[in-house]
């Protein structure tokens, strides 16, 4: 007896399952809300960011080193006033410091 195998794109299996898209759309928005601060961050600096969770008001933002995170919490006040001009309803960053295996 033979079993029949059905590939499917990320992008199906997403449109098939609530929660797999749910979280599609949490990850799209985080990148969304990192494109539009980052005309506020150092040039240096945005190589080490990357987009994290999101977590009902609060955004978590992976960085590079201890360096950057400092970096982020000082602009963090403005950061946060400017993603609530752009609709979203952040009141909290989260820094988490996450080396890269490559760095």
């Amino acid at each position: 007896m033979r079993k029949s195998h059905h590939a499917f794109t990320v992008q199906q299996a997403a449109a098939d399952s609530p929660a797999l898209s749910h979280l599609v759309a949490l990850t799209r928005d985080s990148s969304a809300r990192l494109k539009a601060i980052e005309g506020l961050l150092p040039a240096a600096l945005r190589k080490a960011i990357r987009p994290g969770p999101i977590d009902g008001d609060a955004w978590c933002l992976l960085v590079d080193s201890n360096a950057a995170a400092a970096k982020l919490r000082q602009l963090a006040p403005a950061l946060l006033a400017h993603l609530r001009t752009k609709g979203w309803a952040v009141t909290s960053l989260r820094l988490k410091v996450q080396i890269r295996p490559d760095a």
